[in-house]
């Protein structure tokens, strides 16, 4: 029995039935919250399933409009472009980045001859997926250089936008680059070119089935660590973000999502500008693998992406988004 006095307010009262749940819902989703990966490779008539990422395929450029068909069709805004670089094509520079005929700049001209503006690409600044020490830029002793690597990716990024790139996404986290990259890009005609920064990468141990997909794991020599955030720092994220704003960048990335929850809110209240989350490969593949009856469960992905909306992210990049409307039912 409920003895004294009793709140008039009963919080249960709006979970009661599903009608009352919808009506006051406040985050959910829909197909303009998603950036849909694609990951690219040389030869014809590819449709390669990439073991560490079950679901994910690689695609020859001659298929490529199978995923981005679909991804029109479920009402996805943008997609994002990786390439599998073949070993003979890396080097220990890098060189391959600003190749005009390479993988990347090839899809941007096919894409945008066949889709026009009807969908949005955005491009990967770095060079990891190119060099033969697998590695965000160029390497001596051991020690990844800083404002060397950022004249290499100045051209990778004038590159990509003279072939057509509307969203240039440098991931490198070297300092200083987004200020230059926007400065050439202006310079050159492209002051329409948006700047997404990779402002608050961390150092993860949950990248390991997407250096995969992009033919880097195996050749990763040391770690990341001197150039990408230490996963025990969020005050650090705030500085990061902060400057990267000054120098130009239109749109935040937080790399992971799930763990790093706390830092996208973080960010968020603290800015005010678009940020995007990367539900990265190894959560990816944590949730995919991670079966019930051998049937991927649904309504934990979901509650997963809601998880990443809640905190504040605008728009999340997830290889789930081409299959948002299963998860969704």
């Amino acid at each position: 029995m409920i003895t004294g006095k009793f709140p008039n307010l009963r919080l249960r009262r709006s979970r009661r039935y599903d009608w009352s749940r919808r009506l006051i819902e406040e985050n959910n989703l829909s197909s303009n919250d998603f950036i849909l990966p694609i990951f690219l490779i040389d030869g014809k008539n590819k449709k390669q399933k990439i073991q560490s990422m079950p679901g994910v395929f690689r695609y020859s450029l001659d298929k490529m409009n199978l995923v981005i068909d679909k991804a029109l069709k479920k009402g996805i805004p943008m997609i994002a472009l990786f390439p599998y670089t073949e070993k003979k094509k890396k080097n220990f520079l890098g060189t391959e980045a600003i190749n005009e005929n390479n993988l990347v700049c090839n899809a941007i001209q096919l894409i945008k001859k066949k889709y026009k503006n009807e969908i949005g690409i955005m491009c990967d600044v770095a060079l990891d997926p190119y060099t033969s020490h697998g590695h965000d830029g160029l390497l001596k002793d051991g020690y990844i250089l800083n404002d060397e690597t950022i004249k290499i990716l100045i051209d990778q990024s004038l590159l990509q936008a003279q072939m057509g790139c509307d969203v240039l996404a440098p991931s490198d986290m070297m300092d200083g680059r987004i200020g230059e990259i926007r400065k050439s890009l202006d310079k050159n005609g492209f002051k329409m070119t948006q700047i997404l920064s990779y402002a608050v990468k961390y150092a993860s141990n949950f990248y390991g089935p997407f250096r995969d997909a992009v033919g880097s794991k195996r050749l990763l020599k040391g770690n990341k660590k001197t150039y990408q955030m230490d996963y025990k720092n969020s005050d650090e994220s705030l500085r990061e973000v902060a400057l990267d704003i000054k120098e130009g960048a239109d749109m935040i990335m937080v790399k992971p999502g799930l763990p790093y929850l706390d830092i996208i809110k973080l960010v968020k209240e603290n800015f005010r500008l678009p940020v995007i989350a990367y539900q990265v490969s190894g959560e990816y593949s944590l949730l995919t693998n991670g079966v019930y009856k051998g049937i991927v469960n649904k309504n934990i992905v979901l509650e997963s992406l809601i998880a990443l909306k809640r905190a504040g992210a605008n728009a999340i990049v997830s290889y789930y988004a081409d299959r948002l409307d299963q998860i969704i039912k």
